[in-house]
């Protein structure tokens, strides 16, 4: 049996010697799937007291987390969704703070420390701003995990270095740590740890045993009797469980449906009348059919036979369709609504009537740039939907681009599709093998490298070069390049080899877009977008290519030639030299 991640919490606060407790905690443990996808959050706020409304922005500030956190896309990773809503709540609180009646004090304003912990997987992620404090159980004390944000000035004085809604932009620091079952984390504001010994704190926890809402409020109570004269919050976090091997299911169950039987049409299968098979690879067949309930044509896919007792791969074929549920573009391939249970697992998206962009250019062998340009425009704007969402296609080729009979290009097939928010939960869907076809792969990525948006503009920068030359940017020598010193040997050949009417700054656009190191590529598809409509300053000169880029073998055999003839010289003049 899988085990979830499970977990024991204990909380307590108080207000101490303070006519008001302005610290604020919440912890949010949802159910399946989103304890996979999005995991387990505990967050705690320590506002201001110089400030009036700084119980106010410790308790948005918790709240919003805990809300917003799990409203943002499955897709992205827990670095991304907490970061961005940790960001737009800094925002909020500051912009309060610019309306009030106090607008450049910041001491009487929205301002809260914040400190958050998510558990997913077997990985714990922390964020924190300010002088609160996540520790985690060491022993017989606890490990400081967060750094303190507060610039002591001396004995008697310091404030803080860094909180939320103290200007319009925060730093977050950011950590992750590996987590085990039985660890136990501890988060606390400082009128907890500057009056309570670490030790102490580890005691109290080990004496409680299940009651850790027992533990905390000792600790709290310790606090008080220790003469802290603030307001008191302690939250305790112990493992139970955590996933192990075959993790809980992040895709709600699907993936363990028996995979849909190959069929002969025409068939009757789960409520979908198939009239003929459109396609049929080693990974698996599609059928077009008739939804018997709507009347759609749709695109109903099946794992091929020798994938179906690979859960990795049964796993990797459901996500196809969740992940087409996730995205709203007009470029990109939508899944059919899902209006019944299904017996088998399978795919269905929208049958769209056209062709793939390699019969397009079988159609069309010597485009215009035009036309390219304009193709390219609307993959590009599919591919950014994916990177939106922190996901990377990994497999773009002409193959996987649709353009329907109205001229419409849509990106196709995510089968090798890697997700952020779900590769954290299964980390094994992250494959070290090469999911996409070699001739479109990035560099990188033969080097083992994990592939990025980088990798995917890598792959469309490909795409246009074949549409304008019918020709690949450096053959088929990337595939082979298996080391950096072999990939710093690639060299581009020209697209003007090809087309020498071909604009010069257009070849620069092409040749960045597929540079071999990353770093070199352009870091946005809109950049390479533009850089294909409106001339690049940089890539306008218009010297002559040297005979490196224009023909390597070449270069490399007359140097050898010039090597060997200075080699033969000198070895002329030892031989002539009288012996001494």
């Amino acid at each position: 049996m899988r085990a979830d991640l499970t977990v024991t919490i204990g909380q307590a606060s108080a207000a101490g010697r303070k006519e008001a407790n302005q610290d604020f905690h919440g912890a949010l443990v949802p159910s399946q799937p989103a304890l996979g996808l999005k995991g387990i959050a505990v967050a705690l706020a320590d506002g201001i007291s110089s400030s009036a409304v700084g119980a106010l922005a410790s308790e948005t500030a918790v709240k919003s987390f805990l809300s917003d956190y799990y409203a943002t896309p499955d897709t992205w990773s827990v670095k991304s969704s907490a970061q961005r809503v940790i960001a737009a709540t800094n925002s909020w609180l500051y912009a309060q703070t610019r309306r009030g009646l106090n607008p450049h004090d910041a001491d009487k304003g929205y301002v809260t420390t914040f400190s958050a912990l998510v558990l997913k997987a077997r990985t714990a992620h922390l964020f924190h701003v300010g002088d609160a404090r996540i520790c985690r159980v060491a022993g017989r004390s606890l490990e400081q995990l967060t750094e303190d944000h507060r610039v002591v000035v001396s004995a008697a004085e310091s404030y803080l270095g860094r909180a939320l809604g103290a200007g319009g932009h925060v730093e977050i620091d950011y950590h992750a740590v590996s987590v085990e079952a039985g660890d136990v984390f501890v988060l606390t504001t400082d009128g907890i740890h500057e009056h309570v010994r670490a030790r102490d704190v580890a005691a109290m926890i080990a004496a409680a045993g299940d009651d850790l809402d027992g533990a905390a409020r000792a600790i709290v109570e310790t606090a008080h009797e220790a003469g802290s004269a603030d307001n008191l919050t302690v939250q305790i976090v112990r493992l139970n469980s955590v996933p192990e091997g075959e993790p809980a299911d992040l895709l709600g169950g699907v993936e363990g449906l028996d995979p849909a039987p190959l069929l002969d049409p025409p068939a009757e299968f789960d409520g979908y009348r198939l009239l003929r098979t459109l396609h049929s690879g080693p990974r698996s067949r599609v059928y077009l059919a008739i939804d018997a309930e709507t009347g759609d044509r749709v695109a109903l896919k099946v794992l091929s036979l020798d994938l179906r007792d690979d859960p990795a791969q049964r796993k990797r074929f459901a996500l196809e369709e969740w992940i087409a549920r996730r995205i709203d573009s007009p470029h990109v391939l939508k899944a059919h609504p899902q209006t019944r249970r299904r017996s088998h697992l399978y795919t269905v998206m929208r049958y769209v009537e056209g062709q793939t962009l390699t019969q397009w250019m079988r159609d069309h062998a010597a485009p215009e740039l035009e036309a390219v340009r304009g193709l390219i425009e609307q993959l590009a704007k599919g591919v950014q939907a994916f990177h939106r969402r922190e996901m990377v296609h990994q497999d773009l080729r002409p193959d996987n681009v649709l353009i329907d009979k109205a001229g419409t290009v849509q990106v196709i097939d995510f089968g090798a599709t890697k997700v952020a928010g779900v590769v954290e939960g299964d980390p094994r869907i992250d494959a070290a093998e090469i999911l996409g076809t070699v001739q479109y792969t990035a560099p990188e990525c033969f080097l083992g490298a994990p592939s990025t948006a980088s990798s995917d503009i890598f792959s469309v920068g490909v795409i246009a070069y074949q549409m304008l030359t019918g020709r690949l940017p450096y053959g088929d020598r990337v595939p082979r390049a298996l080391t950096r010193a072999a990939q710093r040997k690639l060299r581009y050949a020209s697209a003007r080899g090809v087309r020498p009417l071909l604009p010069v700054w257009v070849d620069g656009a092409l040749r960045k877009a597929v540079h071999p190191n990353p770093a070199r590529r352009y870091q946005a598809l809109s950049e390479f977008v533009h850089d294909l409509r409106h001339p690049n300053p940089a890539f306008t000169e218009t010297r002559r290519a040297s005979l490196l880029e224009r023909d390597p073998l070449l270069f490399w055999r007359l140097l050898s030639l010039v090597l060997g003839l200075i080699v033969l010289v000198l070895a002329g003049i030892l031989i002539a030299q009288p012996p001494r």
